[in-house]
C-alpha cells in the first residue's frame, strides 16, 4: 500500500483549500496539487473537483477522507504509544495508597524508581479513603479491593492479599496460645474495621473459623492493628510483611491458618496512552515483588 499523498489529501480537506493546506504543511501549493493529482491517478477516481475560486470534495473523496482520517489517527496513536513506552519517566508521579502499604510495600520501590529515573519525582498521598483520581490529580493508586466497576479506570493486578495471625509473646503467656481454630473463640481477634463480619479463616483439611469482627479495639489501618497486638490487646489478622519482625514483638499464631482477602491492584485513569512514569513504576514494583 502506497501512503504517499494521503496525509496531504486529508490536510487539504480539513483546511478547506490547497493554499491553506500548503501553508500548514510548509510546502509549495504546486507540490500539494501534484500530490493530490498523483493520488487520484493511482486510485482511478476524482477526489477533489477544483476551480479557480473553490474546491469541492466528491462523494468518493468524502468516503475516502473518512477512512484516511481514521487510518492516520491510528498511525499517530501507534507512534505516540511507542514514544510513551520508550520515553524515560520524568516529572512528578502522584500515588495514593493506604497507610500500611505506604510504610511497607512502597519505600523500597520508590527508592529504586528514583535511583533508576533521575529526572522523576514522587509524591505519596497516604490515605485509607478511595480518592477520585481524576479530581485529585492522582496518577496511580494501589488498592486492596475486589474487581473494579469504574469504567474510567484501568486495573493491573499486583498480587493476592493474604493475611495471617500474629500476637505478642506477652499476650500469649497471659491468655494461652491457641492450638486449633476453634480455640480462637476465646480470644480477642484484632481485625481491620472495614472487613465485613463473616470472613472465614481456613486451616488444614476442612478446619475453619468465622470471624465476627467484634473486638473491643478496632482501627481502619493495619499499622494500628499491629500496634494493638504489640500492646497485648489480642490476636491480629495482618499481612505477613507487617506481622513478621526481627525484634520478636509479634509471633505467628496457628501457622497453617490464613485468609485471602482479594487482589492487590494498581489502579490508574483510562486513556489512549499509559504515562511513562505510571508504566515504569508498575513494571518496577512487579519486578521487585516478593515471591
Amino acid at each position: 500500500m502506497n501512503l504517499d499523498g494521503v496525509d496531504v489529501f486529508v490536510r487539504v480537506v480539513e483546511a478547506g483549500g490547497f493554499s491553506a493546506a500548503a501553508r500548514q504543511l510548509g510546502m509549495p501549493a504546486t507540490t500539494v496539487s501534484a500530490k493530490i493529482a498523483r493520488l487520484e491517478q493511482r486510485l482511478g477516481v476524482t477526489l477533489i473537483q477544483r476551480s479557480t475560486r473553490r474546491m469541492h470534495v466528491t462523494s468518493a473523496g468524502d468516503t475516502y477522507y473518512r477512512h484516511c482520517r481514521e487510518a492516520l489517527a491510528a498511525l499517530v496513536a501507534g507512534e505516540g504509544e511507542l514514544a510513551a513506552a520508550t520515553a524515560e519517566p520524568s516529572g512528578l508521579l502522584r500515588i495514593t495508597v493506604p497507610y500500611d502499604l505506604a510504610q511497607t510495600l512502597l519505600p523500597p520501590v520508590v527508592e529504586a524508581y528514583l535511583a533508576r529515573y533521575p529526572k522523576a519525582s514522587i509524591e505519596i498521598v497516604a490515605t485509607n479513603a478511595q480518592l477520585d483520581l481524576l479530581a485529585e490529580g492522582i496518577d496511580l493508586a494501589i488498592r486492596a479491593a475486589p474487581a473494579l466497576k469504574d469504567s474510567t479506570l484501568q486495573v493491573r493486578k499486583y498480587g493476592v492479599a493474604r493475611l495471617k495471625l500474629f500476637a505478642s509473646p506477652v499476650y500469649l503467656r497471659q491468655h494461652g496460645t491457641p492450638e486449633r481454630l476453634a480455640e480462637l473463640a476465646g480470644h480477642q481477634l484484632l481485625v481491620h474495621s472495614r472487613f465485613p463480619s463473616g470472613l472465614v479463616l481456613t486451616g488444614e483439611g476442612n478446619d475453619s473459623f468465622e470471624i465476627k469482627n467484634t473486638a473491643r479495639a478496632r482501627a481502619d489501618d493495619m499499622h494500628s492493628i499491629r500496634a494493638f497486638a504489640v500492646h497485648g490487646l489480642g490476636i491480629a489478622l495482618l499481612p505477613d510483611i507487617l506481622g513478621a519482625s526481627a525484634d520478636d514483638e509479634l509471633v505467628r499464631v496457628l501457622p497453617g491458618v490464613g485468609l485471602q482477602t482479594g487482589s492487590l491492584n494498581f489502579v490508574f485513569p483510562s486513556g489512549r496512552f499509559v504515562p511513562a512514569g505510571v508504566r515504569a513504576f508498575i513494571d518496577l514494583a512487579l519486578e521487585m515483588r516478593p515471591n
